[in-house]
């Protein structure tokens, strides 16, 4: 009798951590999708732009279940801004790329390129933000801080592998060209002079560093 109930009883706990872990797995999932979600409006209108309720409309959920992944619409602009310097990957210089040279023309051209600025909901978030960061609470413009300076850890990288002088200064500078670029190209109605505003900011970046380097 002790051997069944003891196997009943293991038997109890073990689907009850499997549960358990259900549970996680499928909230974890959800915040994820709320995230995603949150990060596409925030990239295309701003921290503005998300409303709690239409937001959770947007993912196919209510108003009162946000409250069980965010306890407020604040946390939510922080974590999502997280989110997304986590996803921008994409827009430091590649490390499958071995040459220096390589890397930082890869990154030019795509980070300006033409199908970035058409996509402003899988952007860089430097580019859609920067114009209201500095309206943001301290804790929210310290996260964007600490995205630009990921990034420009990694392009001041490069070009002191390129030996160019004074890495720090021209990735700050570079930087700041590129974010301002994209954001007027965006910005501009008119398409060819938009692609224009890349095109030379490319052509005038690779010259400042690619041409000094070789």
């Amino acid at each position: 009798m002790t051997v069944i109930i003891t196997i009943i009883a293991r038997r109890y706990v073990a689907d009850t951590a499997g549960d358990e872990m259900e549970k996680q797995s499928s909230k974890a999932h959800t915040r994820q999708r709320i995230l995603d979600e949150a990060a596409r409006v925030m990239r295309e209108t701003g921290t503005e732009g998300i409303g709690v309720a239409a937001l959770m409309k947007r993912v196919g959920l209510t108003h009162g279940g946000f409250y069980a992944h965010f306890t407020s619409r604040e946390e939510l602009v922080e974590e999502v801004l997280k989110h997304m310097f986590a996803e921008a990957d994409t827009f430091k210089p590649a490390e499958s790329v071995t040459e220096p040279a390589q890397q930082l023309a890869d990154f030019i051209d795509s980070y300006l390129s033409e199908a970035h600025r058409n996509a402003p909901a899988q952007g860089c978030p430097l580019a859609a933000l920067v114009s209201e960061v500095a309206h943001l609470p301290q804790p929210t413009r310290q996260i964007f801080a600490q995205g630009f300076n990921a990034m420009h850890a990694g392009l001041a990288q490069i070009l002191r592998e390129l030996r160019l002088p004074d890495a720090e200064a021209l990735a700050s500078s570079m930087l700041a060209e590129m974010v301002g670029a994209l954001a007027l190209a965006r910005a501009c109605p008119d398409a060819e002079q938009a692609s224009q505003m890349l095109q030379r900011s490319r052509e005038a970046l690779k010259q400042r560093t690619l041409e000094v380097a070789a």
